[in-house]
């Protein structure tokens, strides 16, 4: 099978992609409005930019209107130009990071709708989610954007200015990544990763 992304729709592309890199890691990217409003979203294309200086990276993908209406994520980004990224979403977040992804009007708060909880974050402005492991307070460093009208894809990349960590899950000067019970993204459905493993083998970064 040879598939041309040139002949593909956005849809196809999209699950071309999403279905390919597998898993993905859910994070929940907390902004707040230039209304005041919390708002909080879950993102299965984080990854790490940089390590020195620390960015990370997250797109949002989306069929904009005709007027150009952004997603409230992207816009809250561009005012502020800041934003916490939560990781990872772990098995006793699932429910409230899948309400989270739904359409609410700005005015509207996830952290309410789902039952989430705000916490006021160091250096930034954007609340830090209280359920998740780690919360990377960021600022703005650029956003790219691909495609055309009206399927945009904005990349955005923030630099972390303060990291939060959970006790339980920090030990011997390292995260303890395996006791979280993350939860991951395939193309639709989620994926545990309780069940892991290791090989025995020098190597380095």
């Amino acid at each position: 099978m040879k598939l041309d992304p040139k002949g593909m729709d956005f849809r196809d592309l999209h699950h071309l992609l999403a279905g390919a890199v597998v898993p993905r890691p859910i994070a929940l990217v907390s902004t707040i409005g230039e209304n005041g409003v919390y708002n909080v979203a879950p993102l299965s294309s984080i990854s790490i930019a940089s390590v020195k200086p620390p960015l990370l990276s997250f797109s949002l993908s989306t069929r904009r209107r005709k007027d150009g209406e952004k997603k409230d994520t992207l816009r809250n980004i561009e005012f502020r130009r800041e934003f916490v990224v939560n990781v990872p979403v772990v098995e006793s977040m699932a429910e409230a990071m899948n309400r989270s992804g739904a359409e609410y009007p700005d005015h509207v708060s996830e952290f309410k709708e789902t039952g989430l909880t705000a916490v006021m974050a160091e250096r930034v402005y954007a609340p830090m989610v209280a359920e998740s492991p780690v919360s990377f307070e960021c600022r703005l460093v650029q956003i790219l954007e691909f495609g055309e009208h009206p399927s945009v894809s904005s990349l955005v990349i923030g630099e972390v200015v303060m990291a939060h960590i959970k006790d339980e899950f920090y030990a011997n000067g390292e995260l303890q990544s395996n006791q979280m019970h993350a939860v991951g993204r395939l193309l639709e459905p989620y994926c545990r990763t309780r069940d892991t493993f290791d090989f025995k083998v020098e190597y380095t970064l």
